[in-house]
């Protein structure tokens, strides 16, 4: 087990190269903050529906996509196609997940979502600060001409980033996420149309999905002010802010979970908080999950502290390990 003298040297040695590295990349040009705009605005635009495939970790899952907007603004309909049937539907912030081999569907309001085609929290800001955008190439995806963009992160703490934006509607046809030379997740379209007639029935539940046999759970959550939550993070990696402060219920837990979601504008991390459960032991360390997405969990006080997000690993104890109690 390393020393704490040598956890200290490794987090200053990390610093240190962040330092050096964000001097030496210059400020994306503005045609290349304009694909961003473009690429951010376009979900909100423009109907569209087809199938793309998520890669990560060897394995592939297959999802179709039907998006339609409308005067009260979007609806969507997400099916995942490979392994336990899962069906999600949005209006706008308001999210349905239908399970239907369990006949349950849990509903909650996303306070800030990021699903493929629409991976940028809008509206895009301060991207340019943590990440040296430049317009690499043009190449086809599903058909359509797309613009390359390369997204070199500006210090170690951060995935680099791929997006091939459709030349014409600007929509995001395919995106993936680099640690050095690795992909080590990959969002593309396979099938896609843009701009297509689609129904209200195409993005709403069938008469089968909204019978009484179905048991209904609702996600709650109630947004924090300033100083309300307990908890506190002493201090942030460069980039990064914080987006919300929440009180939730997860799954069917009876206990309410401290939120804290932040974000640098492009990946998003977030922190819960809970009792530990006098009948549970919570094993404490860091964890890959899938693909770009890592975990930290550490004890404090008898509470359960949970990071999750899609940086890297020392990324993800720096944020962690920042979390105390208030005095």
């Amino acid at each position: 087990m390393m020393s704490c003298r040598i956890v200290a040297l490794f987090l200053l040695l990390v610093i240190c190269l962040q330092t050096a590295w964000a001097q030496e990349l210059s400020l994306s040009s503005e045609s290349a903050l304009a694909w961003i705009k473009k690429m951010t605005d376009a979900p909100r635009q423009h109907n569209f529906s087809g199938t793309f495939v998520y890669y990560a970790d060897s394995q592939i899952e297959t999802s179709r996509i039907v998006h339609k907007i409308d005067k009260s603004g979007e609806h969507e309909k997400i099916e995942v196609l490979d392994g336990m049937p899962r069906i999600v539907f949005r209006h706008n912030d308001e999210m349905r997940c239908y399970l239907p081999e369990s006949k349950k569907v849990y509903t909650e309001r996303r306070w800030f979502r990021k699903f493929f085609p629409d991976y940028i929290l809008y509206p895009a800001d301060g991207i340019d600060k943590n990440y040296h955008i430049t317009e690499a190439r043009r190449e086809r995806v599903a058909g359509r001409e797309s613009q390359v963009l390369s997204l070199i992160p500006r210090d170690s703490l951060r995935f680099g980033y791929q997006f091939w934006i459709d030349s014409e509607s600007g929509l995001l046809l395919k995106v993936t996420v680099t640690h050095g030379n690795e992909v080590i997740e990959q969002f593309a379209f396979a099938q896609l149309e843009i701009d297509s007639e689609i129904s209200s029935e195409q993005v709403n539940p069938d008469v089968s999905m909204i019978s009484n046999d179905w048991k209904i759970t609702n996600l709650t959550a109630s947004l924090l002010n300033k100083g309300e939550l307990k908890w506190e993070i002493t201090s942030l990696p460069v980039g990064f802010r914080k987006l919300v402060e929440m009180k939730r219920n997860l799954t069917e837990k009876p206990t309410l979970v401290d939120h804290i979601a932040l974000t640098d504008g492009l990946a998003t991390v977030s922190i819960f908080i809970e009792p530990i459960d006098k009948n549970e032991s919570p094993m404490a360390g860091l964890f890959s999950s899938r693909g770009a997405i890592n975990i930290y969990v550490r004890t404090v006080e008898a509470n359960k502290i949970t990071t999750i997000g899609e940086v890297p690993l020392e990324t993800i104890k720096l944020i962690g390990d920042a979390v105390i109690k208030q005095k």
